[in-house]
């Protein structure tokens, strides 16, 4: 089992619009994937459809009361892909949480089961834009971290961000937590300020930014609204056929891993 945080604390660069349809591409190519809505936004829940009276047992539950992960995670309308879902109470956990023993800890021991079971190939954790102790559990819990990058002018801005937070968390948390891959998002050909980030990412990280690109797309932005990742929404429109090439590309370097590993 993978476990990747999706992660950025810049707002509004396609983070869990990438969670969410990322998350349906690993399943549509046979993976089985678990989503993880970290956001007390509940964006990600809502963006596939997970109704408020769906989430009787949500996040909150599992970090605060020790519900078993298997017991909150909800079927989303793909086979192979649940989620567990998130709502408003989740925002007070870092209050509740202040006095508790490894509070940081919480989601990585809560996923510990979920690993031996073998259930789900990949975890995804949709984290909130901000670094507050929901991210911090996410990274602490994960194996890499996954970063969708608008392609505008502060995108390295917030990436530098991310990358201070990514180094504190390693050395005090979670010492083997790896960037698993950039991938650029909202990509406008159109334009060459797209353009210009794209080389300026790729000459700072090199081969950990992804060679697929997700375009801006219009069918991407609507389908939220629906409560459809945009596979469902519409397969044969831009958006969907980068989610899928890049859940190949995913799954490809993700057995060039193991390879190297063994």
């Amino acid at each position: 089992m993978r476990v990747l945080a999706v992660a950025n604390q810049k707002g509004g660069v396609g983070k869990t619009t990438t969670a969410i349809n990322l998350g349906t591409a690993l399943a549509a190519v046979g993976e089985r994937v678990l989503l993880i809505d970290s956001d007390p936004q509940g964006n990600a829940s809502t963006g596939l459809g997970i109704s408020r009276q769906q989430r009787k047992v949500t996040l909150y539950d599992v970090l605060m009361n020790g519900t078993p992960a298997v017991e909150a995670a909800v079927p989303t309308a793909l086979p192979g892909f649940d989620i567990i879902p998130s709502d408003p109470d989740l925002s007070g956990v870092e209050v509740e949480m202040v006095n508790t023993a490894r509070r940081s800890y919480k989601l990585r021991d809560a996923l510990e089961m979920l690993r031996a079971s073998g259930e789900y190939t990949y975890v995804l954790i949709d984290c909130p834009p901000s670094l507050n102790l929901l991210t911090v559990n996410a990274m602490t819990a994960a194996d890499a971290v996954f970063v969708p990058l608008q392609c505008e002018f502060f995108a390295l801005e917030g990436l530098t961000q991310l990358m201070r937070t990514v180094e504190l968390v390693r050395g005090s948390l979670n010492p083997s937590l790896e960037i698993q891959g950039v991938v650029l998002t909202m990509f406008d050909r159109r334009n060459s300020l797209s353009e210009q980030v794209a080389r300026d990412v790729r000459s700072h990280f090199g081969s950990k930014v992804y060679e697929t690109v997700i375009p801006r797309n219009v069918r991407v932005s609507e389908a939220p609204s629906f409560g459809k990742p945009v596979l469902i929404y519409d397969l044969k429109c831009a958006g969907s056929q980068a989610y899928l090439k890049l859940a190949r590309e995913v799954v490809g370097r993700e057995r060039e891993r193991r390879k190297q590993a063994a």
